[in-house]
């Protein structure tokens, strides 16, 4: 793979933002497998800093264990923190529209359909 002139030419805090554009367009989306048909339900606390499984593979779930970096196509975690300390429901089918938080997603028939750790089909 040749790395771009514009790219070699840029300014380095334009060539870290190209860099970026630049390997996250592919033809084919990173997307996240089933990995519970059910929400997570956890007691988060303040300022802390969490890292939510976007991906679906981690052994920790709803959180990541680094699973997504031994997977190509995997997403990266979603990085949170909560200001104050509740108790929340996380998404464990890793198809929510509001992630990290469960908006029910789960409870559709596309979703129950599907086998876990597979990519879900939406037809």
């Amino acid at each position: 793979m040749t790395i771009p002139l514009a790219l070699r030419l840029a300014h380095p805090a334009v060539r870290l933002q190209m860099r970026s554009c630049w390997y996250t367009t592919s033809p084919t989306p990173k997307r996240a497998v089933i990995a519970a048909k059910h929400p997570f339900k956890e007691d988060l606390e303040a300022n802390k800093l969490y890292a939510w499984c976007a991906c679906g593979h981690s052994q920790k779930q709803p959180f990541c264990d680094g699973s997504h970096r031994s997977i190509p196509s995997a997403p990266t975690p979603l990085r949170f923190r909560v200001k104050e300390g509740k108790t929340v429901f996380l998404c464990g089918c890793k198809q929510t529209k509001g992630a990290p938080y469960c908006d029910g997603t789960h409870k559709e028939d596309w979703v129950q359909g599907a086998d876990l750790y597979t990519v879900p089909s939406m037809e």
